[in-house]
């Protein structure tokens, strides 16, 4: 299961909006085929594994980091070709989230007498797709939170110099992150003040060394009540779907490449309800969402309760108190009304610590 869960991963940047599978034939103490699911309309891992197979898998286990689909969508159900090839036993590390399937996959084969097991790996095979699991357990996507901040929790000067808190090597790992969601999501206070791409800027050679799929330009989206984004803004340079979530129709002066959602009002950052725009995406199949926006915005998703993940990185130096804080929270008079997180890992990038945190 564990060379299951590896094979998935390299489908890290490329699955999606399909969930990144992996899956291992095992016929005595032999490995005989691996497979992962590189891209959406090509075979799933499943098929891969049986097309890989160096020898007849009647008779031999198939591992699996997700139940096997049972219906017919681009391709047909994996189910059902593990039941033609003879698959006698299968190992699944959970059960498929996606009401098209949730259990009937498993169902199916052990109705056709094969052994089923699951739950091998389990918290590691979920761990694969947070995303894809948030989009058919709550109806939006896994939201990523990222921040970078000095010691003393400051993100830029009093007068807004921020480049850059973080060394290379921390901004060069946020690229990563950047390439394996689906969106990228910001405020237009960032787009007004920084002017920044929040594009992937990796080489493909770079993927190719890390043995995945090369990834596509994620979805762009933008939280502006108003539609103040400049059509020149440096955003547009990248060829990607960009998304601008207001409180009024689209007008002429915006960039031709902008969709222009109009979205009810709420108390969240601009005005904008934050959990229409979250199900909006989902519909859209986005499984994660990167967030890389000021103090206000990412306020709002964790007050809201709409941050899944803090992508913390910390630069090992002081910017003072009169520099700008990390969050705009505010309004505690007790310590119960804290919001708590647990640390989910941590790595020190370079000269910087990257820490992991969800919610407590």
């Amino acid at each position: 299961m564990r060379e299951a869960i590896s094979l998935a991963e390299r489908g890290l940047y490329s699955a999606s909006p399909n969930p990144r599978v992996g899956c291992v034939l095992v016929k005595g103490d032999q490995i005989i085929g691996r497979g992962w699911h590189r891209q959406a309309g090509l075979p799933h891992a499943e098929i891969e594994a049986l097309n890989d197979s160096v020898a007849d898998p009647a008779g031999a286990t198939a591992y699996v980091t997700l139940e096997p689909c049972s219906f017919y969508g681009k391709t047909p159900p994996c189910a059902d070709a593990l039941l033609s090839a003879g698959i006698s036993r299968l190992v699944a590390g959970s059960t498929d989230p996606n009401p098209r399937v949730s259990g009937s996959g498993l169902e199916r084969l052990q109705t056709a007498g094969v052994e089923v097991i699951t739950g091998c790996e389990q918290e590691a095979c979920a761990e694969l797709n947070p995303g894809f699991f948030s989009r058919m357990l709550k109806g939006r996507p896994f939201v990523r939170v990222k921040m970078a901040m000095s010691l003393d929790g400051r993100t830029a000067l009093a007068n807004g110099e921020s480049q850059w808190i973080t060394g290379h090597d921390a901004r060069a790992d946020v690229q990563h992150w950047r390439a394996r969601a689906d969106c990228v999501l910001t405020g237009i206070g960032t787009v007004l003040f920084d002017d920044p791409q929040l594009n992937v800027r990796l080489a493909q050679e770079q993927f190719q060394k890390l043995g995945h799929e090369i990834a596509r330009q994620p979805t762009l989206a933008i939280v502006d009540s108003n539609l103040r984004t400049p059509s020149k803004a440096r955003l547009f340079e990248a060829e990607r779907p960009v998304l601008i979530y207001s409180q009024v129709p689209a007008n002429s002066g915006l960039h031709p490449a902008c969709e222009v959602i109009k979205l009810p009002g709420g108390e969240a950052a601009e005005g904008i309800n934050l959990q229409a725009m979250l199900e909006d995406l989902a519909r859209r199949e986005i499984n994660e969402v990167h967030v890389e926006a000021g103090a206000q915005l990412c306020a709002s998703l964790i007050k809201g309760g709409l941050a899944d993940e803090l992508l913390l990185y910390i630069a090992p130096h002081l910017l003072g108190a009169d520099a700008r804080s990390l969050f705009a929270l505010g309004g505690f008079t007790r310590m119960d009304e804290r919001i708590e997180f647990e640390f989910a890992g941590t790595k020190q990038v370079g000269r910087d610590l990257r820490l992991q945190l969800r919610p407590g």
